[in-house]
This record gives C-alpha cells, structure tokens and sequence, in this order.
C-alpha cells in the first residue's frame, strides 16, 4: 500500500507490540498506547512537494476521526492551517464511522495544489530591482509552551513516547513521572500542536494543557525560535521520588528548578501555592 521507501514510519513498535499481542490472544487487556505512525508522501506538483500526515487513533476509532496533522514545509503558517482545517471538515462530514486514513491520504494529493496555489498568490511581489517596503508587514508564525497537566505518568510506552516524540518534532522541555504528572514543550507551534496531538490520544486518566504561551516569530526564523526558549533539550525530570510506591515528587525541587529557567510562575498555576 506504502510501497516506497521509508513511505510508511511507524514511531511507536511498543504500542504495536501490545497491540499485536492482544489481537493475537496473548494479552487479555485492552493496550493502553495507541499507535501512532507517519506516511510520507512526495506530490506531483511544483517538482515535487513533500508532505508527511502524522496519524494516531484514539479507542474510539472509527466512530471518532483519527488525529491527523499534515506537515508540508513549502506552506506558509495560515495555508497549512487553513489546509488542516478543510482536510479534517472533509472527513468530519464524509468519512466519520468509517475507515479513513486512506481517504485523508487521498485528499490530500488531490486538493494539496490548491493551497500552493493560494499561497503564492497571496505572497507579496515586488518590482524587478526594488526590495520590498521596510515597513511592509512580515509574515509572521508563533512559538509556544505548552504546560500539560495529567493525573499520573506510571507507563513506561508513555514516558518513552514523550521522549522520543520531543526529539522527533525538535521541542524542548521537561517531562515530570509520578503523581501528578507535568508534561512542558516549546518551540515551533505546528510542532508543539503535534505533540499534544499525539500524546492526549493516549490512555489517560485526566489530562490537559494547564497553560499555554505563544510568541509571534519572523517565519522561518530559527534563530527567533531558538532564543526563546528556556530548556535546553528535552529531559524526563526526577525530583527525589517519595511515598509507599515512589511516585511523588519534592514540589520544592521542582519549583526551584523551573525558577532556574525563568519559569517559576508556572507552578502557581499548576498547584494553586506559591513555591518555595
């Protein structure tokens, strides 16, 4: 179906693994990771255009549509978004109870020209030999921080998707295991909302994104990026786990250690006190 060379990645062989054990009768209960994979396409257009939808499901696939983010480097911030929100109208409206990865595949390919087409035609132009205006607006995308809130992180799939899926999409942060669990992640918004795109699919409890910020940045700008954020790297954050199963955390360390990062007003917010 994927016939091609690295066409088909599948980013999470644990979830697979549970998966194929209890289809196969091996584990009597439900998996609690869902997998997730991307499919990489390269479209016939503009000599050649490359797109990757990242695609996981939740338990109540197909009665519930897939989280499907299309990544395609050659749009501008508000085409792709404005791609993403018609392609998941379209399945909303077509597709839902049904099988429909394919059909989003599919879509894709068939309407992708369109939003390079729009895109260009609302870039702005400029005459032989003059630059453009100083004072002519820049296109503009945005960093953000998320700070996720969940109940508990136990799961080792879980802990090891955070991880690995951070580095993937180029975020930087922390995440804290235990009860209760804090999940933060910065950089490129696109790439933030991926991530929690895949992660709040995932079997929790109770999660959410307890605050988020975002910064207008010069597109394209990595250096803008960069400087914004306030972690170096992802890491899994230990604070002297405690307690009869060792999965609570000194608040104390952690706010000194989000205070060392300019982040300290966040833990007001997660824990209603102030840190010390």
């Amino acid at each position: 179906m994927f016939p091609g060379e690295d066409e088909l990645e599948i980013t999470d062989q644990l979830a697979v693994a549970e998966l194929r054990g209890y289809v196969e009768g091996s584990a009597n209960s439900l998996p609690l990771s869902r997998p997730h994979f991307l499919i990489k396409q390269k479209l016939d257009i503009a000599n050649g255009v490359n797109v990757t939808m990242s695609c996981s499901y939740s338990s109540e696939y197909p009665h519930a549509l897939p989280e499907i983010t299309v990544r395609c480097p050659v749009l501008g911030r508000s085409q792709q978004a404005k791609l993403q929100s018609d392609m998941n109208s379209y399945l909303s409206e077509n597709c839902l109870g049904e099988v429909c990865v394919l059909s989003a595949v599919e879509w894709v390919r068939d309407k992708a020209h369109q939003y390079l087409k729009d895109d260009n035609m609302s870039a702005p132009t400029t005459s032989p030999g003059r630059e453009q205006s100083a004072s002519s607006p820049q296109s503009k995308e945005q960093f953000s921080r998320l700070w996720i809130y969940s109940h508990h992180i136990y799961n080792k799939s879980k802990r090891k998707n955070i991880l690995e899926w951070s580095k993937d999409l180029g975020l930087s942060g922390f995440s804290m295991p235990g009860q209760p669990g804090i999940i933060c992640v910065e950089g490129p918004q696109l790439a933030c909302e991926d991530f929690w795109a895949r992660v709040k699919v995932l079997t929790w409890k109770k999660i959410m994104i307890r605050h988020r910020e975002d910064v207008d940045v010069a597109e394209g700008s990595l250096d803008d990026v960069d400087s914004l954020r306030r972690f170096s790297g992802f890491e899994e954050a230990v604070f002297d786990p405690h307690g009869n199963r060792r999965n609570h955390m000194a608040l104390g360390q952690l706010y000194h250690y989000l205070n060392q990062r300019g982040c300290g007003y966040v833990f007001q917010l997660y824990f209603g006190i102030e840190g010390r």
